[in-house]
């Protein structure tokens, strides 16, 4: 008996028509999606969170910078159980250096990295920043963003122009009045947070910046699965 030659079918009718007719072809039972199952692969293949970390690296920013690297490894550490987080660091010093790292996806190299940086003179880079994350987010999607800083030397209209969707979380250092009007706006552009942190609390911007991780990596639901008083803070400005 001979082979018989391969065949198309013009539309789905006609191949179901002719599975029926052919008691030796079985069709593919058809597979739903259920809760447990999704629950089960995101265990073995959990989505890993993309943050990218933004740090004001002029002069006057060399003790929260050195803080800053010291508490990275806290981010990693916390969503280590939900998925995992891969971090691009970003820092502005002096009056045209603004730098991106490539992506890391441990805390030691970013603390590498960190270590070898100098703070500074200069004005603030934000809305550099901003047009970054905003190019990054087109190439692949990324799920928060990290600002430290305590100054805005720039225009705030063109800092609002610049943002996107993607939620920045904007750490304070101080509480000027000004900085704290813009930092908020840009936190409610992009659905993201505006805290003050005193740079003698390195316990406070730990909590923050492991909040903030847990958000990356899993969103509001992990944030408010993690009940810490962060999260709660964070919490209430992103569901405005």
């Amino acid at each position: 008996m001979s082979e018989s030659a391969p065949f198309a079918f013009a539309d789905g009718a006609a191949f179901v028509s002719v599975l029926k007719g052919n008691p030796m072809i079985t069709p593919a039972p058809i597979v739903s999606t259920r809760p447990h199952v999704e629950a089960f692969f995101s265990r073995i293949d959990p989505v890993r969170g993309r943050l990218i970390f933004a740090i004001d690296a002029t002069a006057s920013r060399q003790p929260t910078w050195d803080m800053a690297a010291k508490l990275t490894g806290a981010m990693f550490n916390e969503v280590a159980a939900i998925g995992g987080l891969d971090v691009q660091l970003i820092y502005f010093r002096g009056w045209n250096e603004c730098v991106a790292s490539r992506w890391l996806t441990d805390a030691q190299s970013l603390t590498n990295i960190m270590s070898r940086v100098m703070c500074a003179a200069g004005h603030t880079q934000i809305c550099k920043v901003l047009n970054h994350v905003r190019k990054e987010h087109a190439k692949q999607p990324i799920n928060a963003v990290v600002f430290i800083g305590d100054a805005c030397e720039e225009t705030p209209a063109d800092l609002y122009e610049a943002t996107c969707s993607v939620p920045v979380f904007l750490f304070q250092e101080g509480s000027n009045p000004q900085i704290s009007a813009i930092f908020a706006t840009l936190a409610k552009l992009t659905g993201g947070a505006h805290v003050e942190f005193n740079a003698n609390s390195p316990v406070t911007l730990a909590e923050l910046l492991k909040a903030v991780a847990t958000f990356a990596a899993g969103g509001s639901k992990a944030l408010a699965n993690q009940a810490s008083a962060a999260a709660r803070l964070l919490l209430t400005q992103i569901k405005k």
